[in-house]
């Protein structure tokens, strides 16, 4: 065991987080669900998603037999919606190939869709109990700081040094709690911006500590011009107060989610709403833009809000759009800001 290691275990001893939800019971299963909505997700968002979520999926074999559209809307504000298409997909895989077992090697867990080297190696660790490195962003800044390893992580180079170094710390026994103490330290002590160096258990052995230049790691990510998109959204509303939902394709944004029917900028609602639904419909109003921030592009989405002339016979595709009744019916699983908008439109309309 290295010196490091053997400074990091008596910190997490008397500071470490022990009553997070899924640290209690630590099941692969339980572990695998934490790991995937703490990917780019801070641990006090996560919390109320994950007890929601283990509440009405509580086994691999619950969540592997639901429907996906329920799965999504558990995951609804989370974001990043492609890891829970791929923890059911996962979760069905584990059920078809594996009897229901969650496998035990690294390259077992790896082939389960969503899941890499650093959350199989943390599943692996801290449910099985195996030695298996992690390297989640909070451990790339410890260990970046530590040796001063410059350079953005994303770079192939930079990501191998820290690889080698989570291998050549993490210790062939307590693994579970070295693994977590580095995720607790980086989270709690080696934070992003004024790091606690004072009360930190390596910090006499760090360099970038040593240099007074804690900042400069891990090195940033080259900056890029960020895109940005612009929409209609359509808030159709026939006769009887029905707004048109439509499913959005598997893949990309939101997929599998429903929202508004969605037009490129230039396009002509009034024909959309008598090519699709053989209706005529009238403007009513526009709603402010609103910007919603993906990690490449930036979205502009202007809510326009149109009036069927008459209830339109049926919707053309039923598979992918339905009418939503919000006196009726319980929202169906949508994106956080379509949820927002929802919000507004329902206070708007209690308002008059």
């Amino acid at each position: 065991m290295t010196d490091f290691a053997q400074r990091i275990l008596p910190w997490f001893a008397a500071h470490g987080r022990k009553d997070l939800p899924w640290q209690q019971n630590p099941t692969s299963y339980r572990v695998w669900v934490s790991e995937i909505m703490l990917q780019q997700t801070q641990v006090t968002t996560v919390m109320p998603y994950y007890v929601r979520f283990m509440q009405r999926f509580p086994t691999v074999q619950a969540l592997a037999a639901a429907p996906l559209d329920e799965v999504l809307q558990h995951w609804a504000g989370l974001g990043y919606y492609a890891r829970a298409r791929n923890l059911h997909r996962a979760a069905q895989q584990v059920m078809a190939q594996h009897a229901g077992q969650f496998p035990t090697t690294l390259a077992g867990m790896q082939a389960l869709p969503g899941i890499g080297r650093s959350t199989a190696g943390a599943i692996l660790s801290l449910a099985q109990g195996q030695s298996q490195p992690i390297l989640d962003g909070n451990v790339k800044r410890v260990l970046a700081r530590h040796h001063a390893v410059a350079g953005w992580p994303g770079q192939t180079a930079v990501l191998k040094t820290l690889w080698a170094l989570a291998e050549q710390h993490t210790p062939a026994t307590h693994t579970a709690n070295y693994n977590q103490a580095m995720m607790d330290l980086g989270a709690t002590v080696c934070t992003r911006s004024h790091p606690a160096c004072a009360v930190c258990p390596v910090a006499d052995t760090c360099i970038a500590h040593a240099q007074h230049n804690w900042q400069a790691y891990p090195g940033k990510k080259p900056r890029q011009v960020v895109p940005l998109r612009t929409v209609q959204l359509l808030i159709i509303r026939d006769p009887a107060g029905g707004i048109l939902l439509e499913k959005r394709p598997p893949q990309g944004i939101w997929g599998g989610l429903w929202s508004l029917p969605e037009l490129a900028s230039g396009a002509d609602p009034l024909a959309w709403c008598q090519q699709h639904l053989s209706v005529a419909a009238s403007w009513q109003r526009d709603l402010p833009v609103r910007r919603h921030q993906f990690t490449h592009f930036h979205l502009d989405m202007l809510p326009r809000e149109y009036a069927l002339t008459q209830l339109p016979q049926q919707v053309q595709e039923a598979d992918v759009q339905i009418w939503y009744y919000p006196q009726q019916q319980v929202l169906p699983g949508v994106a956080a800001p379509i949820a927002r908008l929802f919000n507004e439109l329902s206070i708007q309309e209690q308002a008059t």
